[in-house]
């Protein structure tokens, strides 16, 4: 039976597997037509499960090594069909392996580091897994009918259970589901202001909130931020000089300047919420890459607070689902509005998201997804070190200060876009459209492959050492 031989380099134990099987069908160890173990027997063989191997085995066929047959096997493509292809140059494998891929490969794989997101990669085997629960579960008729509003009560203790990990005293009867983050926070923004009403938000803040905001025809201003996150002085001097309707905040690895909003923060920010009467929504979608921080911002104000998650960054990425935990007084309007914008979330969603949530699965995917973004960052200190920019341990993005030689972030931006590079620049996230952060862009890492991060950041370095008057 054949044994692939592992090495670290290869990234991924999936990835590792389809390295081994390459190399040995490339030095002649195995033969076209050789049939390989089946999952079972090369799972039980490395100790891995049986997921893993076939994610493997599915790798190495979009890469011309094997055929599949279903009753038959897995077998090494036969040459002239395909088993002639480099399987190592399709650039979905880190640069340090031993068969490297090229620059050129590398560069037709588009890497986007404009969107903030878990990777893609390590996400595969769970939802298999998760899904693979779901088609065979009595309980699956359920999940095909209309739920209650707020959703099943399974589905809304799970998201209790997902808060509390982050630290939040949910209460399953609390809580409302979302279909992502985003449309969580237009729940909460139609449910609980009226139109014209003014909210508050860090002056730096991701354009998905300004969509909201004024998509429902309520009022945005930008609150000063320094490296702590939202500033409480400059906070309690706007709610003087016009209250709020509603006080949005992330107070974990912001977006986009990557601050943690320490604890005396927090406190300061709560108080203001109650000392001008007003309501205050916590954005912690990122919390779960903070795990040694501070307590939510809703605990320190949880009378007049909503908080709000997803799993879409930590978790899942399409199962669309978030939950809102906010005061029983609230959940009425909150329900009413979910029910408004999309009748009710899928019950399939939350229940994927329910099994994994429970099993210990998604807490794992977590930690997984922590661990991935560490690397990356040791990545991005190599490949942009001469450069000041700002950024978490574990953090899924960077805030990066151009050099003088560059005018402005939009400018880079569309450059940078013309030699296939996509970054957000700074302007899209000021609020009040005043210019602020003209000279930072917003770099995303956790797209592609760590080989492909490598061969854009060490592109995007070489951009950011030119005048941009040598490009114009």
């Amino acid at each position: 039976m054949w044994q692939p031989t592992l090495l670290e380099s290869d990234g991924p134990l999936y990835e590792r597997i389809a390295a081994s099987l390459a190399r040995d069908i490339q030095a002649g160890r195995l033969a076209s037509g050789s049939r390989l173990p089946t999952l079972k027997e090369l799972a039980a063989q490395l100790g891995v499960t049986p997921g893993t191997v076939g994610r493997a085995y599915e790798l190495a066929q979009r890469r011309g090594l094997v055929d599949g047959e279903v009753g038959r096997g897995t077998f090494v493509r036969e040459a002239g069909n395909g088993g002639d292809v480099r399987p190592l140059s399709t650039g979905s494998l880190p640069l340090s392996r031993p068969i490297p891929a090229t620059a050129s490969d590398l560069a037709s794989d588009r890497v986007d580091l404009s969107i903030v997101k878990p990777n893609l990669e390590i996400q595969e085997p769970y939802l298999r897994a998760a899904l693979a629960d779901l088609a065979q579960a009595s309980y699956l008729p359920e999940m095909l009918d209309y739920t209650p509003d707020g959703g099943l009560p399974p589905h809304r203790q799970a998201g209790a259970t997902w808060m509390q990990q982050a630290g939040l005293p949910a209460r399953a009867e609390q809580v409302v589901l979302t279909a992502g983050g985003q449309h969580g926070l237009w729940v909460v923004i139609n449910a609980l202001t009226r139109p014209g009403d003014l909210v508050f938000c860090e002056s730096l803040c991701y354009p998905g909130v300004a969509s909201v905001v004024h998509g429902l025809g309520r009022r945005l201003k930008g609150i000063k931020l320094d490296e702590a996150g939202m500033q409480a002085d400059a906070l309690r001097e706007a709610c003087r000089e016009e209250r709020p309707a509603l006080v949005i905040c992330i107070a974990n690895c912001q977006n986009p300047t990557c601050s943690v909003m320490p604890a005396d923060r927090r406190r300061q920010i709560a108080e203001i919420v109650r000392e001008f009467d007003t309501t205050l929504v916590d954005d912690d979608i990122y919390g779960f890459l903070v795990p040694t921080g501070a307590a939510p911002l809703a605990s320190f104000a949880p009378e007049r607070s909503v908080y709000l998650t997803s799993l879409s960054k930590s978790v899942l990425s399409t199962v669309r689902l978030g939950y809102i935990h906010a005061p029983a007084e609230w959940l009425p309007g909150l329900a009413a509005s979910v029910r408004t914008s999309i009748w009710m979330v899928s019950p399939l969603a939350a229940q994927i998201a329910t099994i994994l949530i429970n099993g210990g699965k998604a807490e794992e995917l977590g930690r997984a997804q922590q661990q991935e973004a560490r690397a990356r960052q040791q990545i991005v200190r190599e490949a942009l070190g001469e450069f000041e920019f700002r950024a978490q341990p574990a953090g899924f993005h960077i805030w990066l200060k151009l050099p003088p030689r560059w005018s402005s972030g939009d400018q880079f931006a569309s450059m940078a876009r013309s030699h296939g590079l996509i970054v957000a620049p700074g302007s899209s996230f000021a609020m009040n459209r005043d210019g602020e952060a003209q000279a930072f862009i917003r770099i995303a890492i956790m797209g592609g492959t760590r080989g492909q991060l490598r061969f854009v950041l060490a592109k995007l370095a070489g951009l950011l050492k030119t005048a941009d008057a040598l490009w114009l």
